[in-house]
């Protein structure tokens, strides 16, 4: 049986809930509200198996790393992650994404899709962007049109915007 702990976050962009195995990382989801964090925790244990438990102090590396990240001080995370809530193709493109997109550069979904050797996958790979199971620290965000429109985005148009003004790709939102 999987051993798996959570806890919320306030951040930038709302409240995060993140969670954890034995493993890594394995879960970090947008606009936590006590509902949606019960709802995500809820369904992290059916899917692990698992009743997660919440301990912020067991998930503080993690959070500690979101606040450098979101204070501009970290441009790269250093932590070990578990997988397991992903498969196939789309762990495959969400590790290229992790390993080869780094802090302050984008990538198309096209672009994608040739690194992992699948040259006509490029909506598999917006697929694979939806179904990230670690947005913000495997860095969905980065990942944009071929013509240079910002895409899709799971935790809304907003969040990867303003992520993308932290990072320095696009310029602050004025309100």
């Amino acid at each position: 049986m999987t051993n798996a702990a959570w806890t919320v976050t306030d951040t930038p962009i709302g409240p995060l809930l993140v969670a954890a195995t034995g493993e890594g990382l394995a879960l970090v989801a947008f606009r936590a509200d006590p509902g949606t964090a019960a709802r995500a925790v809820a369904s992290l244990g059916r899917r692990l198996g698992c009743e997660p438990v919440e301990d912020a102090d067991r998930l503080a590396p993690v959070t500690r790393q979101l606040d450098a990240y979101f204070a501009g001080g970290l441009r790269a995370f250093d932590l070990p992650l578990d997988w397991s809530l992903i498969t196939g193709f789309s762990r495959r493109v969400l590790r290229e994404l992790a390993a080869g997109v780094r802090y302050g550069s984008v990538v198309g979904y096209q672009d994608l899709a040739d690194r992992v050797g699948e040259p006509g996958a490029a909506r598999a790979v917006g697929v694979a962007m939806g179904a990230n199971p670690l947005p913000v620290v495997v860095p969905c965000h980065r990942v944009i049109e071929s013509d240079g429109g910002i895409g899709g985005f799971g935790g809304g148009l907003e969040i990867k915007r303003r992520l993308l003004a932290l990072e320095g790709v696009l310029p602050a939102p004025l309100f």
